[in-house]
């Protein structure tokens, strides 16, 4: 028996370094390819995908209909079939990430307002940027190439289960000079931080469903009562953070301008979750203005109740 489960854990080792290898070797060849191409060969690729793969069409398909009611189903088809699209560009400009050099990337994202970080961090203050799975997240990995070099840039994530591509992914976000830091190690990595006297800028992708046991404070979000991550709030106010929200503009394929802005609440005489819920506030509103660019394929909704059919 021992040596069977040594012979188990082998072959799982081995299958996850040749998944790693392979990933790899395909996400470089992409890298590789010229933007105009690379936009050809996703406009190719979106007709299997969409109608011979359908990959979670029927969990995108349920979200939309749920968080839209006022659209019919041609609208709601319409706004679909557009985020397949975008779905496939981000993916591919995400693996440009790899071998695109930070001049050619600062060219195509901008942070057009990143004075207001720097200034927040040269007055002694760290900051914490609340985000959503809203236009090409993973390119907003590149601000460490517009913030004060003596900051640390940390991107708080959320650990992949297939280890080859959590592996993946985390190289390829930590690039441009940000370094990648679990979740569940957000407090210990801050205190190091303050002990070490260093100014940080945390990047957290806020929208993400806590598990049902841990779903204790829900918030209005896209017709629904949404079950939130509440650690955030408590981390930012506990030590003092500034908080501010970066909205995304897809100026078009391949370019981004993002804006910091301050989500206005006085961390001290707040009520308990205003800052969670201004960030939601936020997010809604940039997908009621470009629906086709937020993360649809998520069941985000699992856990959730939607509003109009508690008004029933």
């Amino acid at each position: 028996m021992i040596g069977v489960n040594k012979k188990i854990k082998w072959l799982s080792v081995l299958h996850r370094k040749l998944t790693y290898i392979l990933l790899c070797f395909v996400i470089k060849v992409i890298s590789y390819i010229p933007f105009k191409i690379l936009y050809i060969l996703s406009d190719i690729l979106f007709y299997p995908f969409y109608y011979i793969v359908r990959y979670r069409r029927g969990i995108v398909r349920k979200n939309l209909i749920e968080s839209f009611p006022d659209k019919n189903i041609e609208e709601i088809k319409s706004v679909e079939k557009k985020f397949y699209r975008f779905f496939i560009d981000m993916v591919m400009e995400s693996c440009k990430l790899v071998t695109i050099s930070p001049s050619k990337i600062k060219q195509r994202i901008r942070f057009t307002n990143a004075h207001v970080v720097n200034e927040c961090l040269r007055d002694g203050k760290s900051v914490s940027v609340l985000l959503g799975h809203f236009a090409n997240w993973e390119w907003l990995s590149t601000v460490g190439l517009w913030v004060d070099n003596d900051a640390i840039v940390a991107l708080v994530y959320r650990k992949l289960k297939n280890g080859a591509m959590n592996e993946i992914m985390k190289s390829i976000r930590e690039r441009m000079g940000s370094v990648c830091v679990d979740m569940r190690q957000t407090v210990k990595f801050i205190k190091n931080a303050e002990q070490d006297n260093k100014k940080c800028v945390i990047g957290l992708i806020a929208d993400q469903s806590p598990k049902k046991r841990d779903s204790k404070y829900f918030v209005p979000f896209l017709n629904h009562e949404v079950p939130v991550i509440i650690g955030t709030e408590k981390v930012i106010k506990r030590y003092g953070h500034e908080a501010m929200y970066v909205s995304v503009k897809r100026v078009k394929r391949g370019y981004y301008d993002c804006e910091f802005s301050g989500l206005n609440y006085q961390s001290n005489n707040s009520s308990e979750f205003e800052l969670t819920n201004l960030y939601f506030q936020r997010l809604e509103q940039e997908i009621e203005l470009h629906p086709e660019l937020y993360l649809w394929t998520h069941n985000r909704f699992k856990y959730a109740k939607r509003i109009s059919d508690q008004s029933k």
